[in-house]
């Protein structure tokens, strides 16, 4: 018997088909990953705080790492077409329980990484008023940025995918400007490659610089979140995922080491602990002049807003996925007629953001220290979490339906992704409170990691409650609207439920 069709309902509130080619959906999932944000600022601070400089290696490595993650990821893709991504990868798997599990995670994870975000575009946004003589606060900053965000939100996917390409071609070119500079101008004028030698990978505290290098890249895997939108769900999000962990990897890598080369291998602790994140900006500044310098600050926040509305994006889709099959209530799984965007979803989201900008505002608490580093890293912990569980889904996946997948991309990739992946999960788990900058008896160092076991039990539990409660909606869960499985494959360990399910 074939699984249960969806209510008629939801047939029209489907998301805008065939808007996104293969350069959209990377101009997504590379703005996501905030390229001159994470340069400027996560590679500085994770040297300024490890004290060690090999994170120029750390990020090849890593993007080495994901590339065979994706092997996996996007043979899944092929087969399952879902706006829920993990959600629904899990799903089919691990099963339905650990599928509401995992959809429970990304949203936390994902509206964490979205609304920390404010925090440091604020900030900045602040900073870069106060060079033209503007004193405004940094809440101001950010309900500006807030507001255009909500608004696109609502709007064509394509049209915010010519924005977020706008953004990313001048973002990317600056870093390249200031590369090349950097090069050019070497510390006592030799150019050295001690922070790309493999030698540091043998040192166990490298496993902090790696779970940095592995943050920075947190945007990569929302390829599939679009994959309803893609012109070509098959090919759009293979070649979407692999084309955004090159570029992301390659320029992380080449930034990170063109810092090392202009600081100096030697000075690069120092320089990144005495400079912050504007040590690019004043390393560069000797030879580009000041007006140069300021654009790329003006980058650096288009980056910040970029990163922003990626994210929204994300969540507003995985709303609108559990919305769809009733996970969460129906009116999540409603869209803007006109423009095919997640409706409630997306105002959701942004009613959540305002929420925490007004909190921080009227508490007082310091928009970088207590809600972009905290809470972002909060979300990072999350998504690595859910990839984790996304290569141990894939294998079972592909082991209870026989499809016409290699090996590699059916157990090995998936596999040594998998145990890459978890080793990762536990290294940043255990060193929870050092990336934190707190101590390890910390209630944030175990506070944090703590309510993701929590969500997935109450995930899990709100699962066990729709199959005795509403059975056919939990036979629908995972599946979303046009799964190419979902005519011919159940979720995988839920055969024996779904008998139960439909009586």
């Amino acid at each position: 018997m074939p699984p249960p069709r969806p209510p008629s309902s939801f047939v029209n509130d489907r998301l805008a088909r065939r808007r996104l080619g293969v350069a959209s959906v990377v101009f997504f999932v590379v703005a996501a990953a905030a390229p001159l944000t994470v340069i400027a600022g996560a590679a500085v601070t994770a040297v300024a705080v490890t004290e060690l400089t090999a994170i120029p290696i750390a990020y090849l490595i890593v993007a080495a790492g994901l590339a065979v993650f994706s092997v996996g990821y996007v043979a899944m893709s092929r087969h399952v077409v879902n706006a829920g991504a993990f959600y629904s990868y899990v799903t089919q798997g691990l099963g339905r329980g650990f599928g509401v599990s995992a959809a429970a995670v990304a949203l936390v994870a994902y509206n964490a990484m979205q609304v920390g975000l404010y925090g440091a575009f604020g900030y900045v946004g602040s900073l870069v008023l106060d060079a033209f003589g503007l004193t405004v606060a940094w809440w101001v900053c950010a309900l500006v940025g807030w507001a255009v965000v909500a608004v696109l939100g609502l709007l064509d996917v394509s049209l915010n995918g010519r924005v977020l390409a706008a953004m990313l071609a001048a973002e990317v070119l600056i870093v390249l400007i200031y590369d090349a500079v950097m090069i050019a101008h070497p510390a006592g004028g030799v150019v050295r490659f001690d922070t790309l030698q493999p030698g540091p990978l043998l040192d166990l505290d490298i496993a902090a610089l790696m779970v940095v290098a592995v943050a920075g890249f947190v945007g990569f895997e929302a390829t599939v979140v679009f994959a309803e939108e893609a012109r070509d769900p098959r090919r759009t999000v293979a070649r979407a995922t692999y084309i955004a962990i090159a570029v992301i990897g390659l320029l992380y890598g080449l930034s990170a080491w063109a810092l090392s080369v202009a600081a100096g291998p030697d000075q690069f602790v120092a320089r990144a602990k005495s400079d912050g994140p504007d040590l690019m900006f004043n390393l560069v500044l000797p030879y580009v002049g000041s007006s140069l310098v300021d654009l790329g600050k003006l980058f650096f926040l288009t980056s910040l807003f970029a990163a922003l509305l990626v994210f929204h994006h994300t969540v507003a889709r995985y709303a609108y996925a559990l919305g769809r099959e009733q996970v969460l209530p129906a009116a999540f799984g409603r869209v803007v007629r006109r423009t095919g965007a997640p409706k409630v979803g997306s105002l959701g989201q942004s009613i959540l953001a305002l929420a925490v900008i007004a909190t921080y505002a009227l508490v007082g608490w310091h928009p970088m220290e207590n809600m972009f580093a905290r809470i972002t890293t909060f979300g990072g912990l999350g998504v690595l979490i859910l990839m984790a569980a996304t290569s141990l889904a894939v294998i079972g996946f592909f082991r209870r339906n026989t499809l016409d997948e290699s090996w590699w991309h059916r157990v090995g990739g998936p596999l040594v992704a998998g145990i890459f992946l978890c080793a990762l999960t536990i290294i940043t788990v255990v060193n929870f409170g050092s990336l934190l900058d707190a101590p390890a008896s910390s209630p944030l160092a175990w506070g944090f990691p703590l309510a993701y076991g929590i969500t997935a039990v109450l995930g899990l539990v709100w699962a066990l409650l729709l199959r005795r409660s509403r059975p056919d909606i939990y036979a629908r869960i995972g599946l979303g609207v046009e799964t190419s499985l979902a005519q011919t494959v159940a979720p995988a360990c839920d055969r024996k439920d779904d008998h139960l399910a439909r009586g």
